[in-house]
This record gives structure tokens, C-alpha cells and sequence, in this order.
């Protein structure tokens, strides 16, 4: 008999499906639309000044980022819950792997939060000198940057557990599966190709950027639309309870 609160699978992929989504244009909006709009690079003059007028906008982006990493948490109990009757280890290895890149990331918004705090002119930030406050600004953003790029280690290695769960759950496609082993993979590379040599080819962050997007994308879109194989899923559930 299967569990009385695991009888919706489809409900649970849908909303999984939904989180999944929503959390991409937020993280990219975060992550890459307000640094490309605000930051120039060997300018902190010209990006002290731009995060200055657009206060709003940069603050909006650390609370998006944060809202990111709640939605990560909702979103990876709601895999575990809908995967675990493939294996409840591996899908226990999921849930560490993305729980451990949270707090990371959410504390790494302390370098962003520090930048207003910094020019705020605030009386006891007299002893420093214009020149020097905004030199700070660029050092902040690297940091965070940085800090961004150990995330990305756990968010590349909770794409593989999950990977290998869909690829073998007989209730999803195995398409999907094999998109998010490749999207880890290129988190991995494009993690540690910045951290390694940090000056290396735009087009090919790009590129892999794009490949990880498409994987996540695909798996977010098939949970939402598609959901699962209900009879398959519940051939599985069964199977876990007997273990």
C-alpha cells in the first residue's frame, strides 16, 4: 500500500516543475542581468557611480538572490520526495549536495550588502577617503563573484544524483536525465576552469552556460507540463516500501 501522503506524485513534480522555472529568470536577473548593467570592469569610479543611481535595482538583486536559495530548499525536498523510490540514498545525496550550496550562497550576499554600507557616508567611514571606499567596490564584487563560484561546486553536484534518479525512475523521461548529468558536468568545468584561470574565454563560459540552462530548463519544463507516469511511479513506491 502506498503511503497516504505520497499519493499525488503529479502534484508534487508540478509544483517541483513551477519552483524550477520561476528560479531561473530570478537567479538571472541576480547573477548576470544586474552585473552586466551596473558593473564595468577597471571603473570602480563608473561602477560606484551606476550602483549608486540604481540603488533600487542592486538591492533588488540580493534579495532575489536570496529568494533563489529558498526556493532551492522547497524545491529539493520536493525532488526527494518525488525520487526516492528509485533510491532513497542517492536522493538523500541530492538533498545534501544543494543544502550545503544554501548557506553559502545566501551568506555570500554580505559582500553586495557591505557596498551600500560602504557609501552610505556614514560618519565613522570618514577616516576613509573617497578614492578609497570606492576602490572597495570592485574588491566586494570579485568576492562575491568568488563566493558565487563555490556555490556553483554543489550547485554542478546535486545535478548529478538527480540525474541518475530520472535517467533510471522509468516515470520520467530519461532525456531529461541525461541533460542534467551534462549541466552538472559543465558547472563543474566552468567552476573551476574561473577558479584555476580566471581570465579564460567569455565565449566559452557562454557556451557552457547555456548548456547547463538548457539541461535545467528541460527537466523544469517536462515536470510542469508532463509530470510522471503515475502507474510507473507507483510500481516504484511499491518497490521501495517492500525494501
Amino acid at each position: 500500500m502506498i503511503p497516504k501522503e505520497e499519493l499525488n506524485p503529479n502534484k508534487t513534480a508540478r509544483i517541483a516543475g513551477f519552483l524550477y522555472v520561476l528560479m531561473i529568470p530570478l537567479g538571472l536577473f541576480g547573477i548576470m542581468y544586474v552585473p552586466t548593467l551596473l558593473i564595468v570592469d577597471g571603473d570602480a569610479v563608473t561602477t560606484t557611480k551606476n550602483i549608486m543611481d540604481n540603488i533600487g535595482m542592486f538591492r533588488l538583486s540580493i534579495v532575489t538572490a536570496l529568494i533563489v536559495q529558498v526556493i532551492h530548499i522547497s524545491i529539493v525536498l520536493l525532488l526527494y520526495r518525488l525520487l526516492k523510490p528509485v533510491n532513497k540514498n542517492i536522493a538523500l545525496l541530492m538533498v545534501v549536495f544543494m543544502l550545503v550550496s544554501v548557506p553559502i550562497a545566501m551568506l555570500n550576499e554580505l559582500n553586495r550588502f557591505a557596498i551600500p554600507l560602504f557609501l552610505s557616508g556614514a560618519a565613522d567611514l570618514k577616516v576613509f577617503t573617497t578614492v578609497q571606499l570606492q576602490a572597495l567596490v570592485p574588491m566586494l564584487l570579485d568576492l562575491h563573484e568568488n563566493g558565487i563560484l563555490i556555490a556553483s561546486i554543489f550547485w554542478g553536484l546535486w545535478l548529478f544524483p538527480m540525474g541518475y534518479l530520472v535517467f533510471k525512475s522509468g516515470f520520467i523521461s530519461k532525456i531529461p536525465g541525461v541533460l542534467l548529468i551534462i549541466a552538472g558536468s559543465g558547472y563543474l568545468i566552468d567552476t573551476f576552469a574561473r577558479l584555476l584561470s580566471p581570465n579564460y574565454g567569455t565565449t566559452i563560459i557562454a557556451t557552457i552556460i547555456t548548456v547547463t540552462l538548457y539541461g535545467e530548463l528541460v527537466f523544469a519544463i517536462w515536470l510542469l507540463i508532463k509530470g510522471v507516469n503515475i502507474e510507473q511511479w507507483e510500481k516504484r513506491a511499491l518497490e521501495s516500501a517492500r525494501v
